[in-house]
């Protein structure tokens, strides 16, 4: 399940479509996902977005953050890294 919150803005329905179809991709990388967790926010500075993924694989949590200048590009930087960071978790624990 994906949780989208927005802190600070009212996020439209537009930004959260978008945030839904990428982070649903992130659950095709891992079976025994726990739910996902979006946190929207604007930075202090006004000119960037920041988004946080977080979710919990068994015995990890893991969280990624990333700031760009609109919250499409920090969804899709936060999203990269977070299948990268299944993908080398995956690695790590089946190659022993």
């Amino acid at each position: 399940m994906i949780n989208v919150k927005s802190l600070k803005f009212d996020a439209d329905q537009k930004l959260l479509d978008f945030v839904q179809k990428k982070v649903e991709k992130i659950e095709k990388f891992f079976d025994n996902l726990g739910d996902i967790d979006v946190v929207l926010s604007l930075l202090p500075d006004a000119e960037n977005k920041k988004a946080k993924i977080q979710t919990h694989i068994p015995g990890q949590e893991l969280v990624i953050e990333r700031s760009a200048r609109t919250f499409e590009e920090a969804i899709t930087e936060a999203v990269d890294a977070m299948k990268e960071k299944i993908i080398r978790y995956k690695e790590k624990k089946f190659d022993r």
